[in-house]
């Protein structure tokens, strides 16, 4: 107890059943958070890490945030329970272990940069993981590294858009510049008609 000008004042003392209540609904909080990201994400990539320093999980992370994706370590149970109601529920038997999560929304941001790191470092592997809902394994997520990103598939797209375009308009140019042509040498041939 301590005293003021106003009389005693109670300090609550802090016990077990305080911050069972504090860890419940840190845990809540958690849950409620990883399943409105899992809610937005079309690819997850799930991953086991054994050794990872901090130096080198700090460096994944900074190459998953710069592909435009995310890279969590997260409790299985929690991620178990964030899991349910999403399209992710089916990579509930892979959280065994420590796991960790590469999630993001372009379809193959996450799987570039985690099976890249992978290959350079036999500290993390890939588990599995699922596109939409479609369940992915280790060879079906490698195989997901090697397309091209959504951005660079757009710039083909609108290459190969914009080439015929091009071909269409050089095509019709073509004619009208050898009607120039013919009328030119019309003209030339009249003005060396006349000149002789």
């Amino acid at each position: 107890m301590v005293c003021n000008a106003a009389g005693p004042i109670r300090i609550p003392r802090v016990g077990p059943k305080l911050e069972k209540a504090v860890n419940r609904s840190e845990k809540a909080e958690a849950i409620v958070e990883l399943n409105q990201i899992f809610k937005d994400a079309n690819l997850m990539v799930v991953t086991r890490q054994t050794g990872l320093t901090v130096q080198e999980v700090t460096d994944l992370r900074r190459k998953v945030r710069a592909a435009g994706a995310s890279y969590t370590v997260a409790k299985n149970r929690l991620t178990l329970r964030a899991l349910e109601g999403t399209s992710f529920t089916a990579l509930g038997s892979l959280f065994k272990g420590p796991t960790a999560i590469a999630y993001s929304k372009d379809p193959v941001a996450a799987a570039k940069v985690i099976a890249a790191f992978a290959k350079d470092n036999e500290k993390l592997t890939i588990v599995g993981g699922a596109l939409g809902e479609n369940t992915l394994d280790v060879a079906g997520v490698q195989a997901l590294a090697t397309l091209p990103s959504l951005d660079a598939l757009r710039g083909k797209i609108i290459g190969l858009l914009q080439a015929p375009a091009t071909k269409v308009a050089v095509v019709l140019a073509a004619p009208a510049g050898q009607v120039a042509r013919v009328f030119a040498a019309y003209g030339a041939k009249e003005d060396s008609a006349k000149a002789a």
